[in-house]
Formats: structure tokens, C-alpha cells, sequence
């Protein structure tokens, strides 16, 4: 996958035709290796074809995925008061919890010290 990567990028970068030393160059520069087995087999797949046109003929198959689902939706909103306050309530708990240090900096220090 990350071959055909950074093959679509130097494509949309202006190389209409990218060579194995082209994606092994754009690879390297953020250290990344090649599989060479994988690049070998992906250019011959992609030799003589427009990227343009198998990217359409693509967007055929993304339909027989579907589009899932999402996630869960929140709960209907305005639900009262009560509601409200214990959220707020539980927050401000959460917020005394996190402030176990009783003013002592965890690395020895008074709290605000140089670190």
C-alpha cells in the first residue's frame, strides 16, 4: 500500500509516469523500505495504464462495501436538569481526583519547579 502511495503522489506531483527509482527515492527520504518484490509486481500491474482511469473503475467496487454505519448517536438533547447537574458534579470529582499531588511536584519538586 504505501508503494501505491507515494506512486499516486509523485503522480499528482507532475510525474505522469514514476519509475521504481522515483517511489525507492520518495520512500527512502522518509525512511521507509522497499519490499522490491512488491514495487516490482505493482509497476508491472500499473504499466501502460492511466492511474486516472482504474481509479474510476475503481469507485465501482467501494459501493459493494457500503458505507457502514456510524457510530452510536448521543441521546436526545434538553433531557433536564438533574442530568446536567450530575455531569457537572461527576466533572468536578474527576477534576479532584486528578489533583492527587497535594502541591508536590511528582519529580520531587514543590509544584511550579524548573524542569
Amino acid at each position: 500500500m504505501k508503494h501505491l502511495a507515494v506512486y499516486m503522489m509523485l503522480v499528482l506531483g507532475g510525474n505522469a509516469s514514476p519509475s521504481k527509482e522515483d517511489v525507492t527515492k520518495a520512500l527512502g527520504a522518509v525512511g521507509v523500505e522497499v519490499d522490491e518484490d512488491r514495487l516490482d509486481k505493482m509497476l508491472a500491474d500499473l504499466e501502460g495504464k492511466d492511474l486516472d482511469e482504474l481509479l474510476e473503475s475503481g469507485k465501482g467496487l467501494l459501493v459493494q462495501f457500503g458505507s457502514g454505519g456510524g457510530g452510536g448517536g448521543s441521546g436526545g438533547g434538553g433531557g433536564g436538569g438533574a442530568a446536567d447537574e450530575a455531569e457537572e458534579e461527576k466533572e468536578e470529582e474527576e477534576e479532584e481526583e486528578a489533583d492527587i499531588g497535594g502541591g508536590i511536584d511528582m519529580f520531587g519538586g514543590e509544584e511550579g519547579g524548573d524542569y
